[in-house]
C-alpha cells in the first residue's frame, strides 16, 4: 500500500510510513477502543484520557481516530458502538491528518527554527497553545481535541501549565494524553486523567501492522517470530528492525558486549553505521538498545537481590539518558557517542 504524504513531519518521522494522524488502520486494543466509545455514547466519556503502553503500539493512531470519530458523530446518542473507521477521502480525516481541523490540536516536539531540527523536550510555549485553542468557540458545537504526544516529552513548565488546563477543561473538550512511561509524569497529572493501559501488539497483529504500513514481515515462522520478540510488541521497533538496519545494529551490538576482549575495529565499525551524519534512526536504535541492555540488566540484578550491582547498572541508565539528550541538544560527534558509550556498557557490564 502505497500512501501520500500529507501530515507534518514529526520528530521521529519513519519514511514510506504513515504518522498516526493519516493512518486509517488501527491494530489490535479492540477492547479499549471499544470502552472508548461507549462511554462516548452513554455520555461518560472523561475529560482526560491517559493511553499508556510501550512506544510504537498505537496509541497515537487510537487517539487520531478517537478525534475521527468525535467529529464524524457529533450527536453521541446515535454514535456507532464502535469508533468509526476513519475514510481515508473524505474532508474530514485529510484535515485532521494535516493538522488543519479547527477543532484538533496535535502537541508534540517543536521544530527549532535555528537549528531546523527538532527540540528534545516539549516546551511551555506548545502548551501554552492550549489556552488559545480553547478560547476559541466551536464552529459546529462539536468536542475540542488536545493530542498530547507524548506527554513524556514535557518540561517542568510545559507539565504544570498543562496541568492548570486539566484542572478546569470546557465543556465538549477531551484532552488525550500519550505516555510510553506512566510513571515520569506527575502523580497530578496522573491523577487528572483516566488511564488506559494498552498491551504491546501479539504477533498476529505486530504482522498484520507490519503489511498496512507497506513494510512487509520476513519469510518464515522462525524469522518472524524472532523479530515478534526483538520488537516487543511494538509496531514501530518492528519497522526500524527490518528497514532501517535494527536487527545488525542489535545484533553487533550484542557481540560486542559477549566478546571477551572489546573488539575496538567493530566498536568503530559500528560508530560509521549508527553515527553517521544522516543516520538519525540508526542512532536512535542504538541508543534504545544500548538503555533496554541497561535496563533489563539492573531488573536481573534488582530480582537476584544484588543491590550494589542493581544501583550501579540504574545511575549508568540515569547518565546515559543524560549523555543522550546532551549529544542530540548540542549536535555533538554522534561518532564518538557511540564508542563512549559502548566503552562505558562494556566496562560496566562487567562490574
Amino acid at each position: 500500500m502505497m500512501f501520500e504524504r500529507i501530515a507534518p513531519e514529526q520528530h521521529d518521522t519513519l519514511d514510506g510510513v504513515p504518522e498516526p494522524s493519516e493512518n486509517p488502520f488501527l491494530v489490535g486494543h479492540e477492547e479499549a477502543a471499544g470502552v472508548i466509545a461507549s462511554a462516548y455514547r452513554a455520555g461518560k466519556l472523561p475529560h482526560a484520557l491517559l493511553l499508556a503502553g510501550p512506544q510504537g503500539i498505537g496509541k497515537a493512531t487510537l487517539a487520531f481516530h478517537l478525534a475521527y470519530h468525535l467529529l464524524k458523530n457529533p450527536a453521541r446518542e446515535t454514535a456507532p458502538p464502535t469508533l468509526t473507521k476513519p475514510d481515508p477521502a473524505s474532508p474530514l480525516f485529510r484535515q485532521i491528518a494535516m493538522g488543519a481541523h479547527p477543532a484538533v490540536l496535535h502537541l508534540t516536539r517543536p521544530l527549532n527554527d535555528k537549528t531546523k531540527s527538532f527540540k528534545t523536550v516539549l516546551t511551555v510555549d506548545e502548551i501554552r497553545k492550549v489556552n488559545r485553542f480553547l478560547s476559541m468557540t466551536s464552529h459546529d458545537g462539536s468536542y475540542r481535541v488536545v493530542i498530547v504526544d507524548p506527554a513524556d516529552d514535557m518540561n517542568t513548565n510545559a507539565a504544570n501549565a498543562l496541568l492548570k488546563n486539566l484542572e478546569e477543561p470546557p465543556a465538549k473538550t477531551v484532552f488525550i494524553l500519550i505516555t510510553h512511561a506512566l510513571g515520569s509524569l506527575l502523580p497530578t497529572i496522573r491523577s487528572r486523567c483516566q488511564v488506559i493501559r494498552l498491551a504491546p501488539l501479539e504477533p498476529s497483529s505486530l504482522m498484520q501492522a507490519l503489511d498496512n504500513a507497506d513494510s512487509p514481515a520476513p519469510e518464515g515462522a522462525e524469522a518472524r517470530a524472532a523479530l515478534a520478540e526483538r520488537a516487543g510488541g511494538s509496531a514501530r521497533n518492528a519497522i526500524v528492525l527490518t528497514q532501517y538496519g535494527g536487527l545488525e545494529i542489535a545484533e553487533a551490538i550484542d557481540n560486542l558486549l559477549a566478546a571477551p576482549r572489546l573488539d575496538i575495529a567493530a566498536a568503530y565499525k559500528l560508530a560509521e553505521v549508527a553515527g553517521g551524519r544522516d543516520q538519525a534512526v540508526q542512532f536512535d536504535i542504538f541508543n534504545r538498545h544500548m538503555l533496554d541492555l541497561l535496563s533489563n540488566a539492573a531488573s536481573a540484578a534488582a530480582h537476584a537481590s544484588e543491590l550494589s550491582r542493581a544501583k550501579i547498572l540504574s545511575d549508568t541508565w540515569q547518565e546515559t539518558m543524560k549523555t543522550i539528550s546532551e549529544t542530540e541538544t548540542y549536535n555533538l560527534d554522534r561518532k564518538q557517542h557511540v564508542l563512549t558509550m559502548i566503552d562505558r556498557l562494556y566496562a560496566v557490564m562487567r562490574m
